[in-house]
């Protein structure tokens, strides 16, 4: 009987009634699975790719969840179309991935249509369509799924494949943030700060920030060391911004490495370091941070933090020229008339290596 089989195996699974056993489960789940029990495949697919008491085989994780998705069986079929969007144990094709995401959505499996619009959104399978991708998105949205939420948010918050409108965007946003989506959080105090679609609250705006900085969310993190530095809506309080940028920070966050550089170049909340605070500056400008660019320009020139270095000083400034910042700009225009001949031609040719490799980020 297919289906006791499945129930013992579930039994020595969950550990009901017996000591808790995977391959016990797994040996009669297998019993059920190949008579054709679809809830069975479907585990013994998902136990094969996860490796829980076999051999981690995404072969025959794929052929199980064939079997189980060729039966309708819903999370199968999802399962089969990341398998396909992923090309694990099968060649990555979007287009069959597209197809099994459809026929779980159309069961209203939510992951797979907040799959199915992420396929829409990125042209992934299918032409790109946005709208189409806020119809999934919507439809895994209204089911509760935090992620279809925020991209939903998004949709609205941009005025992509929708209407634009920010009331919209933070019904979305909230949603999804009530269920703990950090970037959602985020989202949601941004608009408090900025008063979209809300009317301003910056007290609102410092607890959602906060909510998502205590996940780890950079951005959160960073624009809570803003409202610490800043003494905004919060009591003025630089040890408190120095331990926000600092977690921002070493997430390889820019903005916060930047803002960091620029505590410990100030003594705010530290010890003034201009080594710590070059440092800082290098991280930032090495992803492309302009502003740090022009500072780390500005330490080599006076030699502060590091050796005076008046071709790595034209080398920073000229970056950060090229990306667009008009202060670095004049800045190195005046330099290169203190630099000899030969030394301008050196420092040019360092300008040039650094320019393919640290270009702003878009």
């Amino acid at each position: 009987n297919a289906e006791a089989q499945f129930n013992l195996g579930s039994m020595y699974y969950k550990g009901l009634g017996v000591t808790q056993d995977y391959q016990q489960a797994a040996k009669w789940y297998e019993k059920a699975a190949e008579q054709g029990y679809a809830k069975a495949q479907l585990i013994l697919g998902k136990m094969y790719y996860e490796g829980i008491s076999v051999k981690q085989d995404y072969h025959q994780a794929v052929s199980w969840h064939q079997k189980a998705a060729e039966q309708g069986d819903a999370d199968a079929q999802y399962g089969l179309g990341v398998m396909y969007e992923r090309g694990e144990g099968v060649a990555r094709d979007y287009p069959q991935a597209v197809n099994w995401y459809l026929k779980a959505a159309e069961h209203g499996h939510a992951k797979a249509q907040f799959n199915l619009g992420a396929m829409y959104e990125k042209g992934l399978g299918v032409m790109q369509d946005y709208q189409h991708a806020a119809i999934w998105y919507q439809k895994a949205a209204e089911l509760g799924d935090a992620f279809a939420q925020y991209n939903l948010g998004l949709m609205h918050y941009l005025g992509t494949g929708v209407m634009q409108s920010y009331q919209q965007a933070m019904s979305w946003f909230r949603k999804a943030a009530e269920q703990g989506f950090a970037e959602a959080q985020y989202e949601l105090g941004v608009m408090y700060n900025q008063g979209l679609g809300v009317t301003q609250d910056y007290q609102q705006a410092v607890a959602w920030f906060s909510k998502a900085a205590e996940q780890g969310y950079a951005k959160a993190q960073y624009n809570l060391g803003i409202m610490y530095s800043n003494g905004q809506v919060v009591s003025q309080d630089h040890k408190q911004a120095i331990s926000w940028y600092s977690k921002a920070a070493e997430q390889g966050y820019a903005e916060a490495q930047y803002g960091l550089g620029v505590m410990y170049n100030n003594g705010l909340g530290v010890s003034q370091d201009y080594k710590q605070a070059v440092a800082w500056y290098s991280k930032a400008a090495e992803q492309g941070h302009t502003d740090a660019q022009l500072g780390l320009g500005s330490f080599y020139y006076e030699g502060r933090g590091v050796p005076q270095d008046y071709q790595r000083a034209y080398a920073w400034l000229s970056v950060a020229a090229s990306n667009g910042n008009s202060k670095a700009a004049e800045f190195r225009d005046l330099l290169a008339k203190e630099l000899t001949p030969a030394a301008l031609v050196k420092a040019r040719a360092l300008a040039s290596s650094y320019f393919k490799q640290y270009q702003a980020k878009q």
